[in-house]
Parts: C-alpha cells; structure tokens; sequence
C-alpha cells in the first residue's frame, strides 16, 4: 500500500506520525511520500521539501508568500498525480492541503483523506460543501464534528485527540520542582506571528499580577522556531521570567504544577486541562484577519476546553479584548477560585477519548475500514 501524506505544521506533524505509525502496525507493506516534519520522517517520511515553508497562519500572513505557495501546491498535485498513490492524506491546512486535493480529484479517482476537519462549527460552513467536491474521508479530531461532515456528503470518523495519548507528569514530579508561591505559566503561541502580537500585552497583563501577588512565579514553556524570539521579548518585561527550552525536561512537571496559566488560543489549552491546570485564554491577530475573522465567527467562544465541555468556564481574551488590565484580573480570579474549571477539563479530555484506542490507531483503522469499503463498493458498482 502507497499513501502519499502532506502535513503542514508542528501540529499536523504529531498527527501524522501516530497516524503513519498506527497504519505501519496494521500494514506492514505501507510506504510513505510526501511532506512532513521531523516526527513524520522518523516514521519513514522523505519529505520533498522542508514543512516549515508551510507554517503560515492568517489571512494577512498568508498574503506575502501567496506566490510561494501556489508554486508548492501545484508541485504536490503533479507529485500525487504522477505516483498514483492509494491514498492521499492530507493533515489540517486546509488554506494548502484542500487545494493540492482539489488538483488531485481533478484529474484522478485517488482516495482523499483529510485529517482535522474544518472548524465549520465557527465560521465558514459552506466550507463543508466545497470540500465535499474533492475529499472523501475525513477524519475529526472533536465527537460533535461528524454530522457536519456527513451532511456535506463524506465519510467522516471521530478518531480521538491526540492530547489524550500525551505524557503527563505525577503530583510527585512537579513537587519535585521545589517552587513556592504561585506559579504561573505563560504561553504565547508556537508561531513567530503570535509572539511578536501578544509578548508585550501578556508582559503587562504579568506585571499586573505581580504587584497583586508578590510570591508568583512566572515560566515559559518555549517551542522550537520561537525561544530565541520569546528570550528577545520578555527581556523587556519588568518582572523576572523563566524561559524553558524546546524539549525541557521539566517542561511536564511544571504544567502540572502550575496554579495558573495565561495561554494563546489553541490546542495548549488541551494540554492544560489533561494536566487540570486552570486557564485563561487571550489571543490577537493582525488587524485584517480580526475584521474578516469577526465579522464571520458563528460561536461564541474559541476556547476548545469550553466547546467541548459545552460550558463557558474559561474565560478568555480575543481580538479587541485582548488587554492587560482584564486579562490580570481574570488570572488573580482563577488562582483565588482553582476549582471553577475542574469538572470542565475532566469532561473535555473524557470526551476526547482518554482512556480509550490511541488517537493515531483509531484514525488508521478509520482510514483502512473506509478504503477496504470504498474498493468493495467500487468492484460492486464495476459488476452493475
């Protein structure tokens, strides 16, 4: 078997590798072509060329590299078309993936698989209706996003978040980190972009809390591509901040021990609630994808602890009411009431499927069960 997979960023890289490893355990003869990151090549993955060309978020940061990757895309849809793969995965994206898709079925039969369906739910449903035109499969990170897939006309398969196959650390790892007072985790975002946007709003939203509780301590996790910038950033900031390296081994133990966190709207908040650390959430954008962005939302929260719990328990922090003085304010409120976001988080990871199949396994027989169905169908509809 040939899959011929393309993944994006950081996050469509954790997802392809469990995905390439689940479907290497359950075909053996499975080979791989296409793009991906560091932890999709070590499953086998020659990548044709590096991801990160590929890591661009926002309708304004799109804009100055649109040439690039209108050249990228055409390169991936004549790639898929000439090796004629069985199927063809593409992960999250969409801004590139469904385009190298829509090239693909132009022109052939493959097998589409998209993996992460599009947060239809929030803006852009008819987005559903034109993917439905050139994927076939797609594969959904969250329980309430099937019926808005199957409705558009594709299969679709909740396949579990990858949050919940993720390591956490003990109570007795995170004592072990011997820090008093009231710590505090500051997550600025994993891109360039949303560090440079948000650093000085979440500097002075600290300092805030600081003269409120003198005894807080504050730390950055740091992720590869911005420690450098986030280093850069907090130098200006006037409280003292602890910057931990990409890959700290202590990075677990302090989530788990934080009493709070000041994050970026995404998946982090994920990582919060499966380690039951209370969170508030805040995020900006350049100004051209906050009007376009705000006038389309259709939800009235982008926290996914509040979406998939169905409660309003994180408060959060976006485009315009991104501002310091609230944002403290809502910190100092978590770290006096810790329990408000407990039964919320607990909620948000069951769901997610903790406890059950690993996430990368469960999309594999997702995406075996539905091709092995499609060839049964095809043979039945060729003897018709």
């Amino acid at each position: 078997m040939r899959v011929f997979v393309i993944a994006g960023e950081a996050s469509g890289d954790k997802l392809g590798a469990a995905l390439m490893a689940g479907l290497k355990s359950l075909r053996p003869d499975v080979a791989f072509d296409g793009v991906g990151g560091p932890l999709m090549q070590a499953e086998g993955l020659v990548s044709r060329f590096p991801m990160d060309e590929l890591s661009v978020m926002g309708l304004a940061e799109i804009l100055p590299k649109y040439r690039a990757l209108k050249a990228r895309i055409r390169q991936m849809a004549d790639a898929v078309i000439e090796t004629r793969p069985d199927i063809l995965i593409t992960i999250d994206s969409p801004d590139f993936c469904l385009r190298v898709a829509r090239l693909v079925k132009a022109v052939s039969d493959i097998r589409t698989v998209h993996y992460v369906a599009p947060t239809v739910w929030a803006w852009r449903p008819g987005r559903a209706a034109k993917m439905a035109r050139h994927i076939d499969h797609v594969l959904a990170l969250f329980p309430f996003e099937p019926p808005y897939m199957q409705a558009a006309g594709m299969d679709c398969d909740f396949v579990g978040h990858p949050v919940v196959a993720e390591p956490v650390a003990t109570d007795d790892e995170a004592a072990a980190l011997g820090l008093d007072g009231t710590v505090v985790l500051v997550l600025p975002g994993s891109r360039k972009g949303e560090v440079s946007r948000l650093a000085a709003c979440f500097g002075l939203a600290v300092a805030q809390v600081a003269a409120k509780l003198p005894d807080a301590r504050f730390v950055i996790p740091t992720t590869s591509g911005v420690c450098d910038l986030v280093r850069e950033k907090v130098a200006d900031w006037p409280v003292p901040v602890t910057v931990l390296e990409p890959g700290a081994e202590t990075r677990l133990a302090h989530f788990r021990r934080a009493d709070v966190a000041l994050a970026a709207s995404g998946t982090v908040s994920l990582e919060l609630a499966a380690n039951g650390t209370p969170m508030v959430i805040a995020y900006d954008m350049a100004w051209l994808s906050r009007i376009i962005i705000g006038f389309m939302l259709r939800v009235d929260t982008v926290t996914l602890v509040n979406l998939v719990s169905e409660t309003r328990t994180v408060p959060e922090f976006i485009g315009k009411d991104c501002q310091p003085g609230p944002i403290a304010d809502a910190v100092l409120h978590v770290v006096d009431n810790p329990g408000d976001q407990q039964d919320a988080m607990a909620l948000t990871m069951q769901r997610l499927g903790q406890g059950g199949e690993p996430p990368g396994l469960r999309a594999a027989h997702a995406v075996l069960d539905r091709f092995e169905q499609a060839s049964v169908d095809n043979d039945q509809a060729k003897r018709q």
